[in-house]
């Protein structure tokens, strides 16, 4: 379970974690829908709990059960099921170089700043990670910087969680402050799907404190459809961009959600509107819990192949996977050359 810390009700984004739908009964009423079919799997809740704030899902469309964004939040009877493959930790990741520390590539580290996270998707690959062993938290990120500034060949830090922005913006400056200070570091990337569910946490003082930053400023969303960017957030994410912070974005392949070349080409059309490059399409990660999301690989080459003819290279992510022990992703094959 991604616990949620505790947090400051003056700050409006905050206010909106507080008041987050955590059952599947208020969120389906509020949604104008009966919850009596999904009755047998809401229980599935308790495997991993739900957390969905209401800007969120105000971009789901009432009455409809098969919503894109509501399948990805909605707990499901399909969540008990057990399959082959599908682990606990599907990126051995469970065993980290520091606590909070994951150094799996050699010139990149990832630091858990925070295990919450605002909203908790049902296919998250780390919806079993032991966040309790791996959150430093405020000031505790001591040993995690000593351990870059030893290792020269580190030249970017990844903050990820969780989600790295459920820490406040003083915390992250404070946190900026010292990785600033190790001469071979050089970016500073975070991903985060927090600005997805919570458009106002893309706050001025954290965009203004980044862009002046030594480090080079890199944001990667997580969206997996276009529905996910309203117009709040893509006023929001051309400002950050105008400032200077490169912005990307990564999305899984999702059945019943993207999984058709409708939807892909559309989110990657409104990326490019909101100012966000797509990059990465994964395919899901082998998570227990989540195999009713798996896409197979030939729909997932298929559906690439349908986005080179329709958009501009640019606007075509690398289809991926993550291989734990792997030293980078990994592109799958489109086999798109004639036999």
């Amino acid at each position: 379970m991604i616990p949620l810390n505790g947090g400051d009700l003056h700050i409006p984004w905050q206010k909106e974690l507080a008041r987050a739908f955590t059952t599947p009964e208020q969120l389906l009423d509020y949604l104008g829908l009966d919850a009596a079919p999904w009755q047998p799997g809401l229980a599935a809740r308790r495997l991993f709990a739900m957390r969905v704030p209401q800007p969120f899902a105000d971009k789901m469309e009432k009455g409809n059960p098969q919503d894109p964004l509501l399948r990805q939040v909605l707990p499901l009877a399909d969540e008990f099921t057990q399959v082959p493959g599908f682990v606990t930790d599907p990126l051995d990741e469970h065993d980290s170089a520091l606590p909070g520390l994951l150094h799996k590539y050699r010139s990149r580290v990832l630091l858990v700043l925070r295990g919450g996270c605002a909203v908790n998707c049902r296919y998250c690959f780390r919806r079993h990670f032991p966040y309790a062993d791996n959150s430093p938290g405020q000031g505790g990120w001591q040993p995690a910087v000593d351990y870059i500034a030893a290792h020269s060949e580190i030249n970017e830090v990844i903050l990820s969680g969780g989600d790295p922005l459920m820490a406040k913006d003083e915390h992250i400056a404070a946190l900026l402050n010292e990785l600033e200070a190790i001469p071979h570091l050089k970016r500073l990337r975070i991903h985060s799907r927090l600005p997805v569910v919570i458009h106002t946490r893309l706050t001025d003082t954290l965009r203004d404190r980044l862009a002046h930053s030594r480090l080079r400023p890199v944001l990667v969303l997580h969206i997996n459809h276009a529905n996910e960017i309203d117009a709040d957030l893509a006023d929001r994410l051309r400002s950050w961009q105008r400032a200077g912070i490169t912005l990307l974005n990564q999305s899984v392949l999702l059945a019943g959600v993207n999984d058709d070349a409708d939807a892909l080409e559309a989110l990657s059309e409104r990326l490019f509107d909101a100012g966000v490059l797509p990059y990465y399409l994964h395919q899901l990660d082998r998570v227990a819990g989540a195999a009713h999301f798996a896409v197979s690989d030939e729909r997932a080459r298929t559906l690439m192949a349908r986005l080179l003819e329709r958009l501009p290279g640019f606007l075509v992510p690398r289809l991926v996977r993550e291989v734990g022990g792997e030293a980078s992703k990994t592109p799958l094959d489109l086999r798109l050359e004639p036999s």
